[in-house]
């Protein structure tokens, strides 16, 4: 367990390192967006969905990337949906809340700013064929190149669901109005 909030530690502190960086860079990309014309609000809402998915994922990211030390004996393959989270039921509550919100905090930001900067990704159904995918290709990742890491379709599922949970966060900045229904005709013609 103290390997797991040092990783986290460590996600606060690089996160925290990136703010003024990417603070600068969402600046200059929006200045760049005025420049080329684009609106003010269109400019800010695009750079800022740009930088809260790339300063909110890539720490996450990383930090699955990094290598672990697994004692012995231990599964590092779960190909059965839920067989993972059935056996870190039987670890420590603080274990199983450290796992699931670290699992639903990887593509949380990603889900969140992708729909305000791309319309194409816009629907929840795209939002967690987004998190599966991406997801996916962490766990492949880990598996073919990361020593220790168990490589697990609940992380998927948890993943694509946190991906969800952010887009619906940031609901009312893309869902799209209403379309209003074309009057009826013939209703209008029979009033006259």
């Amino acid at each position: 367990m103290t390997q797991v909030w040092e990783r986290w530690h460590t996600v606060w502190i690089i996160t925290a390192a990136l703010v003024p960086l990417t603070a600068l860079g969402t600046a200059a990309v929006t200045r760049a967006r005025l420049r080329a014309g684009v609106p003010r609000a269109r400019a800010w809402r695009r750079s800022l969905a740009e930088a809260a998915m790339v300063l909110g994922t890539l720490p996450w990211v990383w930090m699955t990337l990094t290598p672990v030390s697994v004692p012995e004996g231990t599964v590092l393959v779960y190909l059965v949906p839920l067989s993972d989270l059935r056996a870190q039921l039987t670890q420590p509550l603080p274990w199983v809340v450290v796992q699931t919100v670290g699992n639903l905090a990887v593509f949380f930001a990603l889900g969140a700013g992708a729909p305000v900067r791309f319309a194409a990704l816009a629907s929840p159904a795209r939002l967690l064929l987004l998190g599966a995918g991406c997801s996916l290709l962490v766990e492949l990742t880990q598996r073919v190149f990361v020593a220790g890491r168990v490589c697990s379709v609940d992380d998927v599922l948890i993943n694509a669901a946190g991906c969800l949970l952010g887009g619906l966060l940031t609901y009312r900045w893309w869902a799209r109005p209403a379309v209003p229904a074309a009057p009826d005709l013939a209703a209008r013609a029979a009033r006259r």
